[in-house]
């Protein structure tokens, strides 16, 4: 049920575009039919204590996305045309770990909870966004550390309870050119930042915390043997959330995350829609 203040602040909305304003039911249907010029766009509401920003941390999903090497790039066909058949609709095949995704428990711990299983509530957290970009302009392998994380607390407080902690190391600027976001050396092996396993320890041990993110392919470091952040972050029944886009735009601390997460049946994860809301 929506709460007083939301309704008023919609009636206030539609009152001020003239909907009210005189018009019988006919009248009012027909002006909501109708479609508004460009110009007039309804804007969105915003309630007295709501958020000003929005922030999209999601990439295009596009077959030019960057995908882990065990996956097949993302394919769209059109099926349907309007000329033919009397609407458009395009075929979409794709990994669940391709785009801007999340990882599920599952994903790496046998018997762990599934994406479509993980409680909404997780979806909506405080953003934490530590920035690592500066060591990984000269350092492809650099990794978050738990020194990082304290030097974070040293200058905005210890981490929010609930927090998503987002690591930004400048790497989503290459996402255009497959090639130098995978970042393979001549022996095939990529290198990209992401989580140190005792920064993913430290979070899940020491802090409290519903899921990690990078604007990585991985929560470990492309050149990792092991997935030891993976199983750290997992293990502990936390969500990942890679290949985000934009957190230079997001303030280090104050920010909200809001994750569309997958929600079909068995998920390991797959893509979703990520907003920062400040």
């Amino acid at each position: 049920m929506c709460s007083p203040v939301i309704i008023q602040s919609v009636r206030e909305q539609v009152t001020r575009r003239g909907f009210l304003k005189g018009v019988g039911g006919v009248a009012a249907a027909a002006a909501v039919a109708a479609s508004p010029p460009a110009h007039a766009q309804q804007r969105p509401v915003r309630l007295a204590k709501g958020f000003r920003d929005v922030h999209d941390l999601t990439h295009v999903f596009s077959p030019r996305t960057p995908v882990f090497p065990a996956f097949k790039p993302i394919q769209i066909r059109p099926k349907f045309s309007i000329a033919k058949d009397g609407f458009f609709a395009n075929e979409v095949t794709f990994d669940e770990h391709t785009g801007t995704h999340l990882d599920a428990p599952v994903h790496f711990v046998a018997d762990a909870v599934t994406a479509d299983r993980l409680p909404a509530d997780r979806f909506f957290a405080p953003l934490v966004v530590i920035s690592i970009a500066a060591r990984a302009a000269n350092d492809a392998d650099a990794l978050l550390s738990v020194d990082d994380v304290l030097a974070w607390e040293k200058q905005h407080g210890r981490l929010p309870a609930g927090a998503f902690v987002a690591m930004y190391s400048g790497w989503d600027a290459k996402v255009g050119t497959v090639d130098r976001f995978l970042n393979k050396d001549a022996k095939g092996t990529m290198h990209a930042p992401g989580f140190s396993e005792a920064a993913a320890r430290f979070l899940v041990t020491e802090r409290d915390i519903v899921g990690a993110g990078v604007d990585t392919l991985s929560l470990d470091g492309a050149s990792a043997s092991k997935f030891v952040a993976h199983l750290a972050l997992l293990g502990a029944g936390k969500y990942g959330v890679e290949l985000l886009a934009n957190l230079s735009t997001v303030p280090p601390a104050g920010a909200t995350i809001v994750v569309g997460g997958p929600k079909h049946e068995g998920a390991t994860g797959g893509p979703a829609r990520v907003y920062a809301v400040v």
